[in-house]
């Protein structure tokens, strides 16, 4: 149609093409040779990655897996601020998950396959942010978008559960990656604490061939690291997954007290005052002397006062309109 070609005024002849009347239908032949895939790696559109050579096989790096790339950097200018893996170099290896790399290349390499060459644009919050930085080749400016060019040449994927072959392995696997947990939960890294805890609980979360000592083991690590991985949600401000975390507790030890502690205290956040108390009255049952318990039981107490004000005050409101308006319907009668 004209209007989605040169419209009502045409096109004088160039080099490249005949002159087109106006008002002219145009006929276009085309053949599309190729096409490449542009994934959105972080859903919000601010970590794209186009494929430009497909990997081979299925895999792809898990957390915790060290991966190999050689990669150039540049601004969306095309200034290349570094270089790494090339002429002789070698190969640049990070471990998957540990903020070895700016995020948005860490998330983005995750997606990749082995041989895998593809190109990355970054937005500011998942590469430096707001500050300048400098680099090998360049200064990258303040709230730089970056440009990568990276080659998957190969990783090594961390073992997951189903790759270890005896309950000792599986273990000694999880209670490793517990106190990597517990390091980061120190230091205010309460997202990738998390992880670690996840982790830990799966290596051991099917222990039906291991013996009675070692179902005891188990059983005091899964506790351990779900309490953790609760109090990381409970940071994070993710107050269902913690009340479900401590419900796993309970379900192993009905007594834990802690367990109980922190489901009251994410009760108290989603406003499920009712089962706040329920909570924290059991803890005090238990250990009568708890600290933290009684604490709790205070603000409990503060909460269930102030909510009591604002469902006064709305029912207040709702009768003084519901009265408001039968008078106005009583002086309207006949």
């Amino acid at each position: 149609k004209p209007q989605y070609g040169f419209g009502e005024h045409g096109s004088q002849a160039t080099d490249y093409h005949a002159a087109v009347p106006p008002n002219a239908n145009l006929l276009i032949e085309l053949q599309l040779l190729s096409w490449k895939t542009v994934d959105n790696v972080t859903n919000d559109k601010k970590v794209l990655k186009k494929i430009l050579k497909a990997g081979e096989r299925y895999d792809k790096p898990n957390d915790g897996a060290v991966a190999r790339i050689r990669y150039t950097a540049k601004l969306e200018d095309g200034t290349v601020f570094e270089k790494k893996g090339y002429d002789g170099e070698e190969l640049f290896e990070f471990i998957i998950g540990e903020e070895q790399v700016i995020s948005g290349l860490d998330k983005a390499v995750a997606t990749m396959k082995e041989g895998e060459l593809a190109m990355i644009t970054i937005s500011p919050e998942y590469g430096f942010g707001y500050v300048e930085v400098k680099k090998d080749v360049a200064v990258v400016p303040p709230n730089s978008s970056l440009v990568y060019e990276v080659e998957l040449v190969s990783f090594a994927k961390e073992k997951e559960s189903w790759d270890m072959n005896t309950p000792e392995e599986k273990l000694d696997a999880a209670a490793k990656k517990k106190e990597d947990g517990n390091a980061l939960y120190k230091i205010g890294k309460y997202a990738r604490a998390m992880k670690k805890y996840e982790k830990a609980a799966k290596y051991i979360e099917y222990d039906t061939s291991f013996s009675d000592e070692q179902k005891k083991q188990s059983k005091a690590l899964k506790v351990s690291c779900y309490l953790n991985d609760a109090a990381c949600k409970l940071k994070l401000q993710d107050f269902k997954e913690a009340a479900k975390l401590c419900t796993k507790v309970l379900e192993l030890e009905s007594q834990n007290v802690k367990a109980l502690y922190r489901r009251a205290q994410a009760y108290l956040e989603t406003a499920d005052l009712d089962l706040a108390e329920l909570d924290i009255k059991k803890a005090m049952e238990i250990d009568p002397q708890n600290r933290e318990v009684k604490v709790l039981h205070k603000t409990l107490k503060e909460k269930t006062i102030e909510y009591n004000k604002k469902e006064a005050k709305m029912y207040g409101n709702m009768f003084s309109k519901l009265s408001k308006m039968e008078d106005s319907e009583s002086k309207v009668a006949p």
